[in-house]
């Protein structure tokens, strides 16, 4: 049985993935994106898929709250993951990930 989660509708069909889940690691939404790239998750715990390092970063940012961002190159394909809790009512909900790919040539610009 897969959890239902009332992700907003404009999450859905975001050109990133969007993988949420609760704070045992069991996956309450997918966007259509992270369904494609992941395949369907959703009701499964996603502790199996990760390697220790992974887990115990997973477990902090769950206990501690906080974030955790990084690069990746998967296929010559380079992206953005960004993990942060999601709260209800102040309480910490679980983890949301966003992963975006990247362009080979991005601008950045300072701003003051």
């Amino acid at each position: 049985m897969k959890p239902e989660f009332n992700a907003p509708a404009w999450s859905d069909e975001l050109d990133c993935a969007v993988t949420l889940c609760d704070t045992e690691g069991v996956v309450l939404y997918q966007n259509e994106r992270s369904i494609a790239v992941n395949g369907d998750v959703r009701g499964k715990s996603m502790l199996p898929c990760h390697n220790e390092r992974s887990r115990a970063i997973i477990a902090r940012l769950i206990a501690e709250g906080g974030r955790n961002v990084y690069t990746i190159e998967k296929r010559g394909v380079r992206k953005l993951i960004y993990q942060t809790v999601w709260r209800r009512e102040g309480a910490i909900g679980g983890l949301v990930e966003f992963s975006l790919e990247l362009p080979d040539e991005m601008p950045h610009y300072v701003r003051s």
